[in-house]
């Protein structure tokens, strides 16, 4: 029975891209801010030859001379960096035109047609940290029950509303019927419930976080792998970021340790296909906050968790470990997700380690588990496997 455990470290970057500046990231390097950190320890990803991938700049690097696991530094090709397009990559998608972003906030129609479907009105409508921006409209919201509606430099509708104010369900209504509103021009790659409590002047956000994304427009290695018969389990917020697409189970979960829990639970079960896992805290806690000692803390932590994982792997079992896109916690001239390389280990009893250098597109991820599995491969990207 094989198994492939497929986790994404949500905005683990390990370096600018050449095409960064287009983006306003020069210069940016997520592991390279996160490395100096006292709190940064990584000894088993070194181990397995994090060190060793093509490219990483970092205090610390010391790459070892046997790396256990296969390694390659990952190209992003589509025309973006944010969760639902380097996702929808690695799961074998390419995405040639970007999402629609909003540096200026939304539409006066987008605005109109939200209220008329929600009968409230709308607060905000700009560009904005997620913890500032309850700050900053919190207390209107609250007196008014107007949403607080805002994007970033990615593509997102977010509403956020006090759960005392918005009940959680018909937060998560407003939200589908703004995923419905968002198509064509206007399709953002995610909407996001941001629900909140709390009083004036300590208002924080809760775990009850919900996206609702875009269908994927073609087909995905994990439509592949359901047609196959073979078992597509989510972990995390990867369920919604393929709207349900291809996914045979799924569970959620409040955070990185949630998530790696829960992976040590299906390392315990039988079933045969893929386990894709999202732990998002370096990104949603961490890199946007751009809190250097919180990344480092959250990677070391997952670190030390590595061993029990690889412990609990069977024969052939493989597991994969990268990332979507950058965060990079020490870039202070926006708050927002950076255009960098991601990193890609592969490593299995049955695994031979072997240096990739760089390769073009995290598709190449999807190829290699449709190949393991033996599935003729209908996406973009070309095999790793190297038994």
């Amino acid at each position: 029975m094989k198994r492939i455990f497929l986790i994404v470290l949500d905005s683990f970057g390990i370096g600018e891209m050449e095409d960064a500046e287009q983006f306003g990231d020069k210069g940016t390097n997520t592991i390279g801010s996160v490395s100096t950190s006292t709190y940064f320890d990584v000894t088993n990803l070194k181990e397995l030859g994090l060190f060793n991938v093509e490219g990483v700049f970092c205090e610390k690097k010391e790459p070892v001379n046997e790396p256990k696991a296969v390694v390659a530094r990952m190209r992003e090709l589509s025309a973006g960096k944010d969760t639902t397009i380097g996702h929808w990559e690695i799961a074998g998608l390419v995405s040639n035109d970007s999402l629609p972003v909003y540096p200026n906030g939304f539409p006066q129609e987008v605005l109109d047609e939200f209220t008329a479907l929600t009968g409230r009105g709308v607060l905000c409508n700009k560009p904005y940290s997620g913890t500032e921006v309850i700050k900053d409209y919190g207390d209107e919201h609250v007196k008014t029950g107007k949403l607080i509606v805002y994007t970033s430099a990615d593509s997102v509708f977010q509403i956020a509303a006090h759960e005392d104010v918005v009940p959680l369900e018909t937060l998560y209504e407003y939200c589908e019927k703004a995923r419905e509103m968002l198509q064509g021009k206007h399709g953002v790659g995610r909407v996001i419930a941001r629900p909140f409590v709390g009083t004036a002047g300590n208002y924080t956000r809760t775990a009850h976080r919900h996206d609702y994304s875009l269908l994927p427009p073609k087909i995905t290695m994990l439509d592949q792998m359901k047609e196959a018969g073979k078992d597509v389990i989510a972990v995390g917020k990867i369920k919604d970021i393929f709207a349900g697409k291809g996914i045979t189970e799924f569970t959620y979960t409040q955070g990185n340790e949630e998530g790696i829990e829960k992976t040590l639970e299906y390392l315990d079960k039988d079933f045969d296909g893929l386990c894709f896992i999202n732990l998002v805290d370096y990104d949603m806690l961490y890199g946007h906050r751009r809190d250097i000692d919180g990344y480092a803390k959250a990677l070391a932590y997952f670190d030390k968790k590595l061993p029990k994982i690889m412990g609990k792997m069977r024969e052939e079992d493989i597991l994969m470990i990268t990332a979507d896109h950058g965060c990079d916690p020490g870039y202070t001239k926006t708050t927002d997700h950076t255009r960098e390389y991601t990193p890609f280990l592969m490593y299995g009893k049955r695994i031979k380690p072997e240096n990739l250098g760089t390769r073009d597109g995290f598709a190449d991820i999807a190829a290699t588990v449709l190949d393991y599995f033996e599935i003729e491969q209908k996406v973009a990207g070309k095999s790793m496997l190297n038994m």
